[in-house]
């Protein structure tokens, strides 16, 4: 089974702490910042309040008093500033709105509603003019501030899509690189088989000129053969297949002859195919590996005892096999994991099997592999699905 490193995973974590901690860190910094501009802006409108009060009510007053209340009034450049009467009616005149288009402030309906927005983001400062007379200062952020109110979600979801686009390129330069691998192993031992190969054909012939109908013969030979088909398969990983139209009725019918014959007695082996040929594209010499991964996975999963049906069928103009087994059952961890290079439930498995399994499948045959149900001590039904034509 493959074992995760202890550290490997410590690494994981933290470079998905660390990238939560820098996202909502910087969301937090950026609120906290824009709180601190409107503060601001709120004690710039204060300032600006006071003055209005302070002029007035004074109607005289020294020249150093009237330059800090103009130079209080003229640094208002950003700020929207509406002053109302005590009825909250905009007094239009020069001095009395600031940072407001003119198209809003001569259209009456349109200055009330933006009058009303104001007050509902912000409490209006109150000046007292008289005893029985009052006016009302309403502001609003400026538009910088409005702006900068969206920055901390944008940045968060610009940050929140790099992350993942970084994960899943990385991801895919892995994948690509260990398809890489799994090819050229699988070419070096297809050439690796073919040295001793050559050798037992060689020797075959000689024992058949001894005893041509020896029974020993006949049964190497079978094997031979057998080894023949191995290797082409491993060479054939890597590479485009040619996939032909061929009856998928006979190329199971000949691997379900092939391993019932070298599987347990104690395995009630079957196949159920539909009446009729069914012609479809693929490549006999792949898909027959595929078979027998998922067979020999399920006798051992049954510990060389139970049953085991193979069945064909058409569903939505798909050809569908289905590979009953009455083993022990995937947990959901297990089946999750059981089509990944490298996992396997076995002590002494590679995890090798299944992982090429699917990608014989989805690959080179643009089907898709999966499992349809299992249950921790009833069994496992894998299911190929190929569309049909």
């Amino acid at each position: 089974m493959k074992k995760e490193n202890f550290f490997s995973k410590i690494n994981i974590w933290v470079v998905y702490g660390l990238f939560s901690v820098i996202v909502f860190g910087v969301a937090i910094y950026s609120v906290a910042l824009i709180n601190e501009l409107r503060q601001r802006e709120t004690n710039r409108i204060s300032v600006f309040a006071e003055a209005m009060k302070i002029q007035q009510a004074n109607q005289t007053l020294d020249s150093d008093t009237q330059n800090l209340l103009l130079t209080i009034f003229r640094e208002n450049e950003k700020l929207p500033i509406i002053v109302t009467d005590q009825n909250r009616k905009a007094i239009i005149d020069e001095g009395f709105y600031r940072n407001i288009p003119e198209e809003v402030v001569n259209d009456e309906k349109r200055l009330d509603h933006l009058i009303k927005d104001m007050g509902s983001r912000y409490q209006p400062f109150e000046l007292k003019i008289s005893n029985d007379q009052k006016q009302y200062v309403f502001y609003d952020n400026s538009q910088l501030l409005n702006n900068l109110r969206y920055f901390p979600y944008l940045l968060g979801l610009f940050i929140l899509a790099y992350i993942f686009f970084s994960l899943w390129f990385l991801r895919t330069i892995k994948k690509t690189d260990e398809g890489y691998v799994w090819a050229g192993l699988a070419k070096e031992t297809a050439h690796q088989i073919g040295t001793p190969l050559s050798s037992m054909i060689g020797w075959i012939e000689i024992l058949r000129m001894e005893n041509e109908n020896s029974e020993g013969v006949k049964e190497i030979e079978n094997d031979i053969n057998r080894l023949k088909t191995i290797s082409e398969r491993f060479s054939k990983i890597g590479s485009v297949p040619e996939l032909n139209d061929l009856n998928i009725n006979e190329t199971l019918q000949q691997n379900y002859d092939y391993l019932k014959s070298r599987i347990s007695k104690k395995v009630a082996f079957m196949l159920v195919l539909p009446h009729g040929e069914i012609l479809i594209p693929h490549n006999r010499i792949l898909l027959s590996w595929v078979i027998e991964n998922i067979v020999k996975n399920a006798v051992d999963a049954m510990k060389g005892e139970g049953r085991l049906e193979i069945e064909l069928y058409e569903k939505n103009k798909n050809v569908v096999i289905d590979f009953k087994d009455t083993g022990s059952g995937m947990t959901s961890f297990q089946a999750r994991n059981a089509f990944k290079a490298g996992y396997s439930t076995k002590k002494r498995g590679w995890g090798l099997g299944l992982s090429l399994a699917k990608r014989v499948i989805k690959e080179y045959h643009r089907g898709d592999i999966r499992i349809a149900q299992t249950e921790v001590g009833k069994g496992t039904t894998f299911r190929i699905t190929m569309r049909n034509g």
